[in-house]
């Protein structure tokens, strides 16, 4: 029988230790699954990369910089690591006999104890942290790599050093990455020495004797020999430097190039301080043998002393003493070298300039009249101001939208004449789905549907309501009916829009989910499958998961929506998809439609651009973009990089259906591009395979416009006398028609510029004298690809004082019509909106056109009701159509831009001009207030969110200013010698 006595009870024992066997298993594989999931999450992005490279034909795009990345990765880090490593492995071989003689030296004792049992992992831990770290670094540096190994020569050489450009632009920015690495990898190893020579006795602090041993001072000076070594090369370099440097001068702004102080003082400096950098490094070396830090630590004292003296005060000596008392005299060839740099790297160098009086012979008003009939055809349909009308319209459906600024083209019309379009596409906009979900969102309604196109010149009146200044539709409907289709006979004109500027979201397409087609009134919703080779297979279970792990949507991996035939559309804007395929390249700001050989196709410029132009001054693309109309409408050169080169070389195509990219060499004489086009062979198309219907439609680019015209406000001038004094400095005037004070944008028209004798598709501006409001030259570029002076910019230069674009608008909103038009709209509650001010040449004087828009009231959307215009410094007329207008400026009497001279009386003595009378002063500030108080409303509305307490003061303000109105012309319809009548009290 067993014992059950009382001594302690017998069970089981707890052991505690290791985990079981089968914890152990289960800890090891969660490990290894997590370790795994990491690897397949990393595997991914690196997969669907893959794969989208591959759908678009640019798979050499993704392996060539691929490699190129790895190949710098694994040899900058292997560099680094085997620096750093070899100098760790030096100073711990040249370590003296250990003896604990010192409180130091037995504190160190017990680290290198603890250290002696992992030496080579910790070692090989420091390697391969600094070779990650340098290789990481290094991998950024492929565009610089790939320019110096196949960079092209410009031809050009620079004014100071006669090199090539070629070694500004692909050589210097590679060497001084070699310099900077070589400059981190000596300090790192530097500091890896002297910790391992401390540690192990070679350098001391508080021991006593020597505080370095001979092996670790010849190892340490070796180092810094190497550090002064490479600083000799950078004073050297420094010198090719001065040609690229940035800085800020009174005359140009944001200078580059070398100046006075530059040549003379900095320039020689640099020179003497690489003598006396190399002069010390053989100091340093020298060590190897002396054993003795004297003579490099006075050759290095030396050096830093001369930096000081010759690099930093000489130079400010030479520009305070020589420069400043006579700085124009001083600095003018070098800004001559400045302004043909700069004119030359930004193309402006061939723009032809000449004098325009801009002051028009009042005695030749019939002639005028008849040759404004050709003088331009005058765009009244504001690309800015329409989008609205093109919604209500022609959205049919709440799930489609358009742009909220259209597009300017050129189609031929009825009579087979070029005719100036507007035109925007029917994209698809999620947030008009009637019921959001998953489904709904990626596979049912997948693409927009049609090309929306109106004629420039006219507006008409709507069948469907009797509305007075519609657009003028061309090409309308669901599906679209019109030109566009007709221009197509015998093809299949698809319209069906899969890739826009809209569409951001990704689609799953041409599996077993039917998509929407389009829903037609008559006959109901039309289904179809997407038949395209866009996009990437979704029907193996590998892509599946790779993509349900980069977009974050499990549902990819296991809905049943997704089958065989499915294909994964994204990466769906034009701009993205062109970044993403030509990486070193600037893209435009505003990709563009046009229907090409029946096919819907976006066209996308863009450019080549360096910032080491030698002499030529940078600019900053974004800032230099940005307009009125960029805001919110539509996207400036998003790139807000510094350059001071650039060429439109690329003009690239997207397939609004399948995506396909078509990037087509544009300028064939550009470097950078033939560099590029090295790197990556076989992905730009030569100039030849453009065919001639998509060349129809190129145009000359907005951005690359707007960049010239900013430097031209300047670089105008050639004489650098003139440039510096900034005498005759320009200005982009502000946009009169936006009061946001930003600069007027650039417009699309055809018109006939002085001494042609046909219409050409141009890109115009206007500029006025710096800190003045009167005009001081227009600006045209040919803008029609098909043209032989296609990029040719022509400039007039005003001769005469004219009115400028902010002035004839103020006249403008002093004219009584505009008063009454304004008051009639807020009757109807409706307010005004000023389209474009167009500018045009005639007959030596300026011809302003601007269409007048009505929004509100019945017609929530703008209509054109009203054209202004104004001739050779006449009161502007406000008409109801331009052909009204027109009559109406060129039968004023007089009209010359300068004033009359005042009336004679019998004795010869002048009269003086007769002041307004009190009526006419009083209808004109009363005019004045009602605009500026519906300015304010408007601009209280426009604010997110919107004033309320602004816009009702400003309601306020505009009842009381249209009452002053109202009294104000009763006054000034009474008779000038009959007094105002009076009530007596009652």
């Amino acid at each position: 029988m067993p014992d059950r006595g009382g001594g302690p009870p017998t069970g089981p024992r707890i052991r505690v230790g290791r985990p079981s066997r089968r914890v152990r298993t289960l800890l090891m594989t969660l490990g290894v699954l997590a370790v795994l999931a990491m690897a397949f999450v990393m595997f991914a992005g690196f997969w669907t990369d893959w794969l989208w490279y591959r759908s678009v034909n640019y798979s050499s795009v993704f392996t060539t910089t691929l490699w190129t990345k790895i190949g710098l990765f694994a040899v900058f880090g292997l560099l680094m690591a085997t620096a750093v490593g070899v100098n760790i492995w030096l100073a711990h071989r040249l370590r003296p006999p250990l003896s604990a003689m010192s409180l130091e030296q037995q504190s160190l004792d017990r680290y290198r104890m603890g250290i002696a049992p992992y030496k080579k992992w910790v070692l090989l831990a420091i390697t391969a942290l600094v070779g990650l770290i340098a290789g990481a670094s290094a991998t950024g540096q492929w565009r610089t790599w790939l320019m110096w190994i196949h960079g092209v020569p410009f031809g050009e050489k620079d004014p100071q050093f006669q090199m090539d450009v070629s070694f500004y632009a692909f050589d210097l920015p590679w060497y001084r990455f070699l310099l900077g690495f070589g400059f981190a990898a000596v300090v790192l190893s530097l500091i890896a020495a002297a910790l391992t020579h401390y540690l192990y006795g070679g350098l001391r602090i508080t021991s006593p004797g020597a505080r370095a041993t001979g092996a670790a001072t010849g190892h340490l000076s070796v180092l810094l020999g190497v550090f002064v070594s490479l600083k000799a090369v950078a004073y050297w370099l420094d010198r090719y430097g001065l040609a690229v440097k940035s800085s800020d001068f009174k005359a140009t702004g944001n200078w580059t190039g070398l100046r006075y102080v530059d040549a003379n003082a900095y320039l020689p400096a640099k020179t003497i301080l690489f003598c006396i950098a190399a002069i010390c490094a053989v100091l340093f070396f020298a060590t190897l043998w002396r054993r003795t830090w004297q003579l490099p630590m006075i050759g290095f004292g030396l050096m830093v002393l001369s930096a000081i003296l010759i690099g930093g005060l000489y130079p400010a000596i030479v520009q305070k003493f020589q420069v400043q008392p006579n700085e124009q005299a001083k600095e003018s060839p070098y800004i001559q070298k400045n302004i043909d740099a700069t004119r030359k790297a930004y193309g402006i160098d061939s723009a032809k300039q000449e004098d325009y009086a801009g002051k028009s012979d009042p005695t030749r008003k019939a002639e005028q009249r008849e040759d404004a009939k050709s003088a331009a055809s005058y765009r009244v349909v504001d690309s800015n101001i329409v989008s609205p009308a093109f919604q209500q319209r022609q959205q049919e459906r709440k799930y489609y939208q358009f742009p909220d600024t259209l597009d300017v083209d050129r189609y031929t019309g009825p009579d087979g004449k070029p005719q100036d379009t507007v035109i925007g596409l029917r994209e698809l906009d999620l947030s008009g789905i009637p019921k959001r979900n998953w489904i709904n969102d990626h596979f049912t309604y997948t693409h927009g549907y049609g090309a929306i196109a109106a004629k420039g010149t006219s507006v008409v009146t709507d069948p469907n309501d009797g509305t007075v200044g519609s657009p003028d539709f061309t090409e309308s409907g669901l599906p679209t009916s019109g030109q566009l289709s007709e221009d197509n006979p015998g093809k299949k004109y698809e319209q069906r829009i899969y890739y826009g500027e809209k569409t951001e979201q990704y689609s799953i397409v041409g599996g077993p989910q039917k998509e929407l087609d389009y829903e037609s009134n008559t006959s109901g919703p039309k289904y179809t499958s997407y038949r395209g080779d866009s996009g990437v297979s979704l029907s193996g279970t590998l892509n599946r998961a790779a993509y349900a792990i980069a977009f974050s949507e499990p549902q990819i991996l296991y809905s049943g929506a997704v089958g065989e035939g499915s294909r994964i559309l994204y990466n769906r804007t034009p701009k993205e998809r062109v970044e993403a395929v030509a990486p070193w390249l600037t893209i435009d700001g505003d990709a563009y439609p046009a229907v090409v050989d029946g096919r819907i196709q976006w066209i996308v410029d863009a450019y080549t651009t360096t910032n080491s132009y030698p002499y030529a001054s940078r600019t900053t693309l974004g800032d230099t973009t940005a307009d009125s109309l960029t805001t919110n409408q539509r996207a400036v050169v998003a790139q807000q990089n510094q350059v001071n080169y650039i060429r439109n070389s690329v003009k690239a195509t997207v397939d609004a259906y399948d995506g396909t990219v078509n990037l087509y060499q544009w300028d064939t004489e550009d470097p950078v591009l033939k560099t590029w086009m090295k790197a990556f062979p076989g992905t730009v198309k030569s100039k030849g395979d453009i065919s001639p219907e998509l060349r129809s439609h190129l145009r000359y680019p907005q951005d690359m416009f707007k960049v010239q015209r900013e430097l031209l406000t300047r670089y105008h001038v050639t004489e650098p006398e003139q440039f510096y004094s900034g005498s005759d400095a320009w200005q982009v005037p502000d946009d009169p028609t936006n009061k946001k004070g930003s600069a007027v944008p650039p417009y699309y028209l055809s018109l006939k510029m002085p001494g042609e004798s046909a219409q050409r598709f141009s890109l115009t501006t206007t500029f006025t004298p710096a800190g003045r409001p009167n005009l001081g030259a227009f600006m045209a570029v040919d803008a029609d690809a098909n043209s032989k002076g296609y990029g040719s910019i022509r400039l007039l230069r005003v001769t005469e004082t004219v009115q400028g674009p902010s002035q004839v608008q103020s006249e403008l909103n002093g004219v009584p019509e505009v008063a009454t038009f304004v008051r009639d709209l807020r009757g109807t509650d409706s307010d005004i909106e000023y389209g474009n001010l167009l500018t045009i040449p005639l007959d030596g004087g300026f011809l302003y056109i601007e269409p007048v828009y009505a929004r509100g009231g019945s017609a929530n959307y703008p209509l054109l009701r009203k054209v202004a215009a104004a001739y050779g410094g006449g009161k502007p007329v406000f008409k109801d159509t331009l052909d009204e207008a027109l009559d109406a400026v060129f039968a004023q009497e007089g009209g010359s831009d300068t004033p009359p001279p005042p009336e004679k009386d019998e004795g010869d003595t002048p009269t003086k001009p007769k002041p307004p009378t009190g009526g006419e002063s009083e209808l004109r500030d009363a005019i004045a207030d009602v605009l500026k108080a519906n300015e304010d409303a408007n601009a209280a509305l426009d604010k997110e969110p919107k004033d309320w307490g602004a816009y009702g003061r400003a309601q306020e303000e505009l009842e009381k200013a249209l009452e002053r109105l109202e009294e104000a012309e009763g006054k000034e319809s009474r008779p000038a010698s009959s007094p105002p009548k009076t009530t007596s009290p009652s």
